[in-house]
């Protein structure tokens, strides 16, 4: 059963949704912020916060029988990006691992993190406003023409979106969900660049996702790599 909670601000939604796993709250919770004073993207960066975007976390209990916990961020994309193309001027792509572009600029981004026997899931969606000020194209709903967007509104459809995607992954396994993701992703032969955790720079084009939500990337060789994590740049 989904329930829907609302703070008016907190610092972050995430770390507020360890606390709710840490009292035993059952799946179909969603905890949405109207601010974030402490909001995080992946990697550690600052999500920018203003009041107007969504700015929401649930969580998925892990069972015996599920899929591997980290492929929960292709059924994340996939909800979020079926709740924004709708709206949006221009065409949304999702770019792995966690981010949903229009046109090349951002407009969402999922962070998953774990806690016990939970995977929670953060989702922030530019709604109402978008920096303008970063090294990176960034969009919003309004800016894609959706002027009547608002939040909780948004994340009634997604918590639908969500759960479908999340049935289809308890009980089909990976493959349709990974198949739809490659539908909706950035085309094979995509050039881009991976920066790695370690450091280390990979350059190559997309060729797809392995069986376990791995990126392969196509070397200039003709080799594949398998990246497992990483910061992609679309080059």
């Amino acid at each position: 059963m989904t329930n829907l909670l609302f703070v008016e601000e907190t610092g972050s939604t995430n770390a507020d949704m360890f606390a709710l796993v840490e009292q035993g709250v059952s799946e179909g919770c969603w905890l949405r912020a109207g601010r974030q004073t402490g909001g995080r993207g992946r990697l550690g960066r600052v999500w920018e916060s203003p009041t107007g975007n969504l700015y929401c976390s649930t969580l998925v209990r892990i069972g015996t029988h599920d899929p591997l916990p980290h492929t929960l961020a292709l059924v994340a994309a996939n909800a979020v990006h079926a709740l924004v193309a709708p709206l949006c001027a221009g065409q949304a792509r999702i770019k792995w691992p966690n981010d949903i572009l229009v046109d090349g600029a951002k407009i969402a981004g999922i962070l998953l993190e774990r806690v016990g026997d939970a995977i929670v899931i953060g989702i922030g969606i530019n709604v109402t406003d978008h920096p303008t000020d970063l090294d990176r194209p960034v969009t919003s709903l309004f800016g894609q023409g959706s002027k009547d967007a608002e939040a909780g509104a948004l994340l009634e459809r997604l918590a639908q979106l969500f759960a479908h995607w999340l049935g289809i992954w308890r009980a089909q396994g990976l493959d349709p969900v990974r198949a739809h993701w490659l539908l909706n992703a950035h085309p094979i032969g995509t050039a881009m660049r991976v920066v790695q955790p370690d450091g280390e720079v990979v350059e190559g084009q997309f060729d797809t996702l392995d069986r376990q939500g791995m990126l392969i990337l196509r070397l200039a060789n003709g080799d594949s790599r398998a990246i497992h994590a990483g910061d992609i740049i679309l080059t």
